[in-house]
């Protein structure tokens, strides 16, 4: 049986931006003889084609003004697209002020967020905010009883197709094209809200109103369990990133390869000097600063070769063929990089199962935004822990105090707690990670296992004494109580960074004291649950 609700398509009104496939699309329009009506740049473009094409301003007798602000907002269009064809009062009414109608929009909106990322200033960013186009496209959505609006290039071909075979789109298909137009001006929206937000001195005041518009890029085959559905939806920040890198090779990435690729990219970035970060379950089981990627690797690779294994690798360098090799020993499932030369990717390209990723650059670890949280009944919503130190942030509370090179070390080992799951204690010699402590319900607990994992990997190197004896230890946390710095000085630390703000500060400085140890407090928590 035919359906009733398919209407005979006689006028187009196209006006694009991305002009991907529209020459191709219109022609075919054409052919169905379907009159076509563009604005600006898309009528130019279609005339230049040889295409037959009427203008905006010849259908409302009104010019383009403003600098082309106005030009579709108008009577004349708005009445053709929202008109009711079933409604004998909105045709009289079309009929009176000569409003014709029109049956099929195809818009796409200006590049707002590929004008934003390219660094243009404040007004021209402006200036790419389009009103006419969302304001048609959801006139036209509201009205797909009617009217079939088109948003996506990608949806040319069947819509030529189906007017071809059967003169009209059918109710289906034009409710569906609509809801994506909705979702397609709502991610616009949200685009525009974000920027002015991080434009704003008071970015970290929390919105009035959470709105979240992340269109859908691609199912994966599930979560972080097998019976656990997930997906990839993109975001409207910019900058490198796992969702934004090059994958070179490799099958695709599970749900636990975005998240654990994801942490180690966040904690690489952290340092200026050349580093690598290996990561399991989202937290770091080795890392490591050095003069080149190799030192980092092998350092980084011998804090904790058995956690190593089957992880995940971030560069914060471009990777060479000897960096590449050493990576390629030992079985890896993700290396990320802002770069790889050809010798890397040759090597890399030998193990079929590792995805190698490369995202053209690094993230700025200072970037705002917004950490989101799904809770029952709603959500946990704050801002990024962007929150970084340097020498001068510091205050020495005990009567020693460290060394230019305990400075350095605590400063790494604190950019490394910042990314460990709390409670987190970490312990770093010579700018490497020597005993990591992750996730426990005791301070106390994250500092011997801290301490277990450092003389194990001694044991297994067969030295005398582990590397967390003369290291620096960091919490991302206060001591509670004396106990936890006690353990870390048992372990061998030599300097502490922690935050301070204990009710108790006065003990564990004097336990530092007594053991005659250095001890700085950051005045700021970093705690990651």
């Amino acid at each position: 049986m035919a359906d009733v609700s398919i209407q005979p398509v006689r006028t187009a009104l196209l006006s694009v931006s991305d002009k991907t496939g529209l020459i191709e699309f219109a022609t075919r329009l054409a052919a169905m003889d379907i009159a076509l009506l563009s604005t600006g740049g898309t009528a130019r473009a279609l005339r230049e084609a040889g295409l037959s094409v009427t203008d905006v301003s010849s259908v409302t007798g009104f010019p383009e003004i403003m600098d082309g602000r106005v030009k579709t907002l108008h009577p004349k269009i708005h009445g053709g697209l929202l008109a009711k064809r079933d409604n004998p009062a909105h045709m009289a009414a079309a009929d009176e002020h000569d409003i014709s109608m029109i049956d099929l929009v195809v818009i796409n909106l200006y590049p707002f967020a590929r004008t934003v990322a390219g660094g243009a200033d404040f007004d021209t960013c402006i200036e790419n905010i389009d009103i006419g186009g969302p304001a048609m496209v959801r006139a036209s959505a509201k009205n797909h009883a009617f009217v079939t609006v088109v948003t996506d290039p990608s949806d040319y071909d069947e819509i030529a197709g189906r007017l071809a075979g059967q003169g009209g789109i059918d109710s289906m298909t034009k409710k569906q094209l609509a809801a994506k137009a909705f979702a397609m001006t709502a991610a616009y929206d949200q685009m525009v809200t974000d920027w002015l937000t991080d434009s704003n001195p008071n970015r970290d005041v929390m919105p009035g109103t959470l709105q979240l518009s992340a269109p859908l890029v691609s199912q994966l085959r599930y979560g972080e369990n097998p019976h656990q559905s997930a997906a990839i939806y993109t975001g409207n920040t910019s900058g490198p990133s796992v969702l934004s890198a090059t994958q070179v090779q490799g099958k695709a990435l599970s749900y636990n390869n975005i998240n654990d690729t994801d942490a180690a990219l966040r904690l690489v970035c952290e340092f200026d000097q050349p580093a690598i970060a290996i990561i399991k379950h989202a937290n770091p089981c080795g890392v490591a600063v050095a003069e080149n990627l190799v030192q980092a690797w092998q350092a980084a690779l011998a804090a904790d070769p058995v956690s190593a294994f089957g992880g995940i690798v971030a560069a914060n360098r471009p990777l060479d063929g000897t960096a590449a090799e050493k990576i390629a020993s030992i079985f890896t499932e993700v290396v990320i990089a802002p770069e790889a030369d050809e010798a890397a990717k040759k090597i890399l390209a030998e193990k079929t199962n590792l995805r190698l990723l490369l995202t053209g650059g690094m993230p700025d670890p200072e970037q705002a935004g917004l950490l989101v949280k799904s809770v029952l009944g709603g959500y946990l919503v704050q801002s990024r822990d962007n929150g970084r130190l340097g020498a001068a942030d510091l205050k020495i509370v005990t009567k020693r105090h460290p060394d230019a090179r305990q400075t350095a070390d605590m400063l790494i080992a604190w950019k490394i707690a910042k990314h460990v799951k709390s409670n987190a204690i970490v312990y770093v010699r010579d700018g490497i990670s020597a005993g990591i402590g992750a996730g426990q319900m005791s301070r106390v607990d994250s500092c011997r296992i801290a301490a277990e994992k450092a003389r194990a990997v001694a044991d297994q190197n067969g030295w005398e004494t582990p590397r967390t004896n003369g290291s620096v230890v960091a919490s991302d946390a206060f001591f509670p109580f004396a106990d936890g710095l006690v353990s870390a000085i048992e372990a061998g630390a030599e300097a502490v960074i922690q935050p301070g703000g204990s009710v108790r500060d006065d003990e564990v400085i004097a336990a530092a004291d007594e053991a005659g140890i250095a001890m700085v407090f950051a005045g700021m928590r970093h705690f990651n649950h």
